[in-house]
């Protein structure tokens, strides 16, 4: 880690390497085993307004602002290019910053530096329209031209991902951005800067500004209040979300959210269960279940519940647990200690209640300060923490249901509308539950439902417009309707 050349230690703003104006800096610390990685700038709203600065007047320079789709492509196609060959630099440092296995950072890297592609393409694909007009010598056109300058917050569980997936979108369409990476794992972002650099970006088309939760709240309130930020993209908690969308209000700001998720797991009794549990597997374990659209509530039909759990819970003692830079762990820490503390609490909750733990159900502090076991907890019921909210960590909640309408009362009873799967092989079911299931992604017989081309994106409190797909684009671009007339 510490010859990894893309390692960095100063904030990129303005196409230059910088520390805070302070002098201030936050330790980056490995949640394996809290060894301490580096330092970077603790900065503050004085730093970050040299940011806003940086990226509103390279929007504005000629050379930006008159750039056409062709080039803002070929700097995308360099900036993935680069990120290809560094695949496992990349790598190294999200594992160690993360915690996740490396097996599974390698796999967000080829995830994160797809949407570089994919928007590189898209990029000229940014069509406008030609209305037929109502008067014979008018002409109506409609064009669609980027916001201004894009402020990206984005969250620990993906730092590659979620920094690629607004960002190449915000550029392709013209845009400018401000990155602010979460203070737990800002050396993947810095990376991401430091190869940004070497694409050849214009400066101060692409700025990474760092902090300590110190100074997150001031930060996010100046980029949400900036009358020089046109747009607000953020990746994270919706309590945060919905802290951000007030706060961007005031200036009528362009935000788009992807917020936390409740997502139920339903497996109807037509299931094939083979099936359900490689998507059960899939879908909890990933990240040591820290993704937004890991499955929360596994609600399964009386008629296989017992087969169904007996046969996840062999599966899930066979999952090797330990550091994720070694070859063959599977489930790594959890992120810090905040975490921890929430995943034991949550399951102490259940247990008090009442539920069942058959697996599970503790730290490993044998292991390292961050790791809790693999845990499936039954017998759950509707005034348990488990039932309610998002644990965020390595724990199957099971509650057993009679029939279907049970079920998708279960999974819509909540505020919550991330994602959503089921696994039946009745095919009138299958379409009657997809009509009917409130979520604004659904697996259907499939625990992986992440795509680059796929719209990503919930609806009720978890989140406004979409990311990834050709739809990414709309939330940095507006329509511009331009009418001629008087023509001859």
């Amino acid at each position: 880690m510490h010859s990894n050349p893309l390692k960095q230690s100063q904030a990129y703003v303005n196409g230059s390497w910088i520390g805070a104006r302070s002098g201030a800096t936050f330790d980056v610390q490995n949640p394996a085993n809290g060894a301490v990685l580096g330092a970077v700038p603790d900065m503050a709203r004085d730093d970050v307004q040299l940011a806003i600065d940086a990226a509103y007047d390279a929007f504005y320079e000629p050379r930006w602002h008159n750039s056409t789709a062709k080039e803002r492509a070929a700097l995308l196609k360099n900036w993935h290019a680069l990120m290809e060959k560094n695949r496992q630099e990349i790598a190294s440092i999200m594992t160690a910053e993360s915690g996740k296995p490396l097996v599974e950072s390698l796999g967000e890297v080829a995830y994160g530096n797809s949407f570089v592609e994919w928007f590189a393409e898209e990029a000229r694909r940014i069509y406008g329209e030609i209305v037929p007009s109502p008067v014979a010598n008018r002409q109506i056109m409609m064009t669609r031209n980027p916001v201004g300058v894009a402020g990206l917050i984005t969250p620990w569980n993906f730092p590659h991902a979620m920094i690629t997936r607004k960002a190449a979108a915000a550029i392709a369409a013209g845009c400018t951005v401000v990155i602010k990476p979460a203070e737990d794992t800002p050396l993947t972002a810095l990376a991401l800067a430091r190869l940004a650099e070497e694409a050849g970006f214009p400066k101060g088309v692409i700025n990474v500004i760092t902090s300590s939760r110190t100074h997150a709240a001031e930060i996010g309130q100046l980029l949400c209040g900036s009358d020089k930020v046109a747009a607000i993209s953020f990746t994270g908690s919706t309590e945060v979300g919905k802290l951000l969308y007030r706060q961007c209000a005031d200036g009528v700001k362009r935000i788009g959210l992807e917020l936390g998720g409740n997502a139920p797991f339903i497996v109807f009794k037509s299931a094939d269960m083979e099936k359900a549990l490689t998507g059960a597997m899939n879908s909890k374990f990933r990240n040591c279940g820290q993704t937004c659209i890991s499955a929360n509530r596994f609600l399964i039909q009386d008629e296989v519940h017992d087969e169904f759990v007996a046969k996840l819970i062999e599966r899930i003692r066979k999952l090797a647990i330990g550091d994720g830079s070694r070859d063959g762990v599977q489930i790594g820490p959890l992120i810090n200690q905040a975490q921890l503390k929430k995943v034991d609490q949550f399951v102490q909750d259940a247990k008090d209640k009442g539920a069942k733990v058959h697996t599970g159900g503790k730290t490993l502090p044998e292991l390292g300060p961050l790791y809790y076991e693999p845990t499936v907890v039954t017998d759950l019921r509707d005034n348990m923490l488990l039932y309610n909210e998002e644990v965020f960590g390595p724990v199957v909640s099971v509650v057993r249901f009679k029939t279907e309408a049970e079920a998708l009362a279960i999974a819509n009873g909540t505020r919550r509308g991330l994602a959503g799967y089921f696994f039946s092989n009745d095919l009138n079911q299958v379409f009657r539950v997809a009509r009917q299931l409130e979520t604004g992604m659904i697996g259907i017989n499939e625990g992986l439902i992440s795509a680059t081309e796929a719209a990503f994106g919930g609806i009720k409190e978890s989140g406004i417009g979409r990311e990834g797909s050709r739809h990414g684009i709309d939330e940095y671009v507006y329509i511009k309707y331009l009418c001629y007339g008087n023509l001859q």
